[in-house]
């Protein structure tokens, strides 16, 4: 029994932990401010300003978070524009009321990391959906002050992923290094998405899986290994995605 736990101990150092701490070296070479007041949260110009387009949008976004947590983790928000209309941003912080509606430019850099766009619906598709999505944001379970926690969530990425479960039809899905994305509402989960055809469980955010027509995962310490079969990738913990195109 004890080798096996030592296997088990071993593996999971091998297969998580090595690659999150290659991962931290890597973000410690990385040039960055020191600390919030000197970090650019201007917009980046990611997204079209809203005088040239008048489509509605939904946007899913994403960049590396700050500090050495920036090595480990992502931090993810909404954005949705109604048509003929500006845009609105929506993230869950720690501090204060959690839920933060227009604090940052929609497409602001996060502590000077530049955003990227995670998911992104338009015309119609967006107007149909856009009331669903401030439904979610409005019935989220851990909004209320205090509601916060790093890791292994609730957090911002636990925020994001509640929205996008909530609303199936939005078809996306926060990267493998979002940390706290698969943080449940209770002690525990275990679902069939049958929007991707995934079965994923999850205990308290810290152990997991996903299997399914979409890739393989596992998670550990809110750290995520896995496959990715629809765009083919390695799922690296810490890092992100690591492409396998072309084979």
């Amino acid at each position: 029994m004890l080798k096996l736990i030592l296997r088990v101990l071993l593996a999971a150092f091998i297969v998580f932990i090595l690659p999150a701490l290659a991962t931290a070296a890597w973000w410690m070479t990385v040039e960055r401010p020191g600390n919030w007041r000197s970090a650019d949260w201007s917009s980046s110009g990611l997204l079209p300003t809203p005088d040239g387009d008048t489509e509605a949008a939904v946007y899913v976004l994403g960049a590396r978070t700050g500090g050495l947590k920036g090595a480990f983790s992502l931090h993810t928000w909404i954005v949705l524009k109604r048509a003929g209309a500006g845009y609105d941003r929506y993230d869950k912080v720690g501090w204060g009321s959690p839920i933060r509606k227009n604090t940052r430019p929609a497409d602001g850099f996060w502590y000077s990391n530049a955003p990227f766009v995670i998911q992104s619906l338009r015309g119609q598709a967006a107007e149909d959906l856009i009331p669903k999505v401030e439904q979610a944001i409005t019935t989220y379970p851990f909004s209320q002050p205090g509601a916060y926690r790093v890791w292994p969530g609730p957090n911002s990425n636990s925020f994001v992923a509640y929205v996008i479960d909530a609303v199936p039809e939005l078809g996306a899905r926060l990267p493998s290094n979002a940390v706290g994305r698969d943080f449940p509402v209770g002690l525990w989960r275990l679902e069939w998405q049958d929007q991707s055809k995934d079965l994923r469980g999850s205990i308290a955010g810290l152990v997991g899986f996903s299997l399914g027509r979409s890739g393989i995962e596992f998670q550990f310490l809110g750290l995520v290994a896995g496959v990715d079969f629809i765009h083919p990738a390695l799922l690296v913990p810490a890092f992100g995605r690591v492409g396998l195109w072309p084979f």
